[in-house]
């Protein structure tokens, strides 16, 4: 009488082959398909922004039922088109006059560049030149000098003023030139603003799909994973949440408290263009580390022109904001779980960037919390299970003994 064959290993193995190869099948999709799954992940970051807010929303009893997922995402999107609308009519019409008064500026800088001025911005920059020991003729009374060999030793002229005029009158040739260029770049310009905004509503369209379906898609992936491996898939999902939770939500709030911090600074040191510059800083800080060093560069630049006191100072003002940003609002909003070591971030960001643009260095970050609490999870899981060792036992039994004696 012939014994029965057990299968369950063969089927097992089968199995699992199985959905290996639906993951590697998806892989290879995702990687075949690259450049169209930026707008899917901005679309599912969305959805996962939200999905707080939306579980808060449906908790809500109104006469007896709970709210639908539905109504809770259109009731976020009518708040964000009226924060969107009231940022409009609040703030864009101070960005375009600030805009405006760039142009002012600078058209009058142009006007008022008279050789007399000219000679007089040469003096200054001559005198604050030498005093560092740079010797620098730069106005014509120093190049006279410098020519006769009257200033003593090595000393480099150079003719501010014609280096200045012939930069402008380069500078209309071109603009003469590339005329056609300029109109072609401006209507370039508005076919990508239309298409921005095209995309926008097509990346809030699916990130509502999402949100709607997140518990289906959620059980629909959770079948890709084998049962038996079902327990450690959620357990690594909870880690995943918990870092890239702190990482993306985090830093929205933080890019908002450093725009509106950095506003208030530039208002209190009267800095010019104070709303471009925070909106400026605001956007930039959506990218970590090298977001916030650009957006300074031009706050410090505009307010050197006030003097080197109050540059100074406004330095000291974003180097607080960051202070109490890396001791204080990671600490308390990100928390420990997503914290990032820096030069991971560093890398995340040059890696990103050069694969994929700009869309790359926004989810550089995301994407690095991620594969981090992967590495972290699948390192803990391979460590040797702790053992409790004889000086561990020992004031264990002593404890045990006390109450007998």
């Amino acid at each position: 009488m012939s014994q029965p064959v057990d299968t369950a290993p063969d089927e097992r193995r089968k199995r699992l082959m199985l959905l290996a190869g639906l993951w590697l099948a998806i892989a290879l999709m995702l990687f075949t398909l690259r450049s169209v799954v930026m707008p899917f992940a901005g679309a599912a970051l969305i959805a996962y922004l939200v999905q707080p807010l939306v579980g808060r929303i449906t908790r809500w009893n109104l006469g007896g039922r709970s709210v639908p997922r539905w109504v809770a995402i259109l009731l976020i999107y009518s708040g964000f088109f009226l924060a969107v609308y009231l940022f409009f009519i609040a703030l864009v019409p101070q960005l375009y006059r600030e805009v405006v008064r760039i142009s002012r500026e600078m058209a009058a800088f142009a006007s008022a560049l008279t050789p007399e001025h000219l000679q007089t911005l040469a003096q200054r920059a001559e005198t604050w030149l030498n005093v560092y020991g740079i010797p620098v003729a730069l106005s014509d009374r120093a190049m006279e000098g410098a020519a006769a060999g009257t200033s003593g030793g090595f000393s480099l002229a150079l003719d501010l003023e014609q280096m200045l005029t012939d930069a402008v009158s380069r500078g209309t040739t071109l603009v003469r030139e590339n005329m056609s260029d300029i109109v072609n770049v401006s209507r370039r310009i508005v076919t990508e603003v239309l298409a921005g905004v095209f995309m926008l509503f097509f990346i809030l369209m699916v990130a509502a799909f999402f949100s709607i379906d997140a518990q289906s898609i959620r059980r629909y992936f959770g079948t890709l994973v084998p049962a038996e491996f079902l327990p450690d898939a959620k357990t690594l999902v909870a880690n995943i949440d918990r870092s890239l939770s702190g990482v993306v939500r985090g830093q929205v709030t933080i890019c908002l408290v450093n725009g509106a911090l950095t506003l208030v600074g530039l208002l209190l040191f009267g800095v010019k263009f104070a709303f471009l510059l925070a909106t400026i800083a605001t956007l930039f800080s959506l990218i970590p580390i090298f977001g916030t060093i650009i957006s300074s560069v031009p706050i410090v630049l505009i307010a050197l022109a006030d003097g080197v006191q109050k540059a100074f100072a406004l330095l000291l003002w974003i180097i607080g904001i960051h202070a109490l940003e890396a001791y204080f609002l990671n600490p308390k909003i990100m928390g420990e779980a997503a914290r990032i070591h820096p030069v991971v971030v560093a890398f995340s960001l040059i890696a990103g960037e050069k694969l994929f643009g700009l869309w790359g260095a926004l989810f550089a970050v995301p994407v690095a919390s991620i594969l981090v609490a992967c590495f972290d999870y699948a390192r803990l899981k391979a460590q040797p299970p702790p053992r409790v060792t004889a000086a561990v036992q020992q004031p264990i039994a002593a404890s045990d003994a006390a109450p007998a004696a």
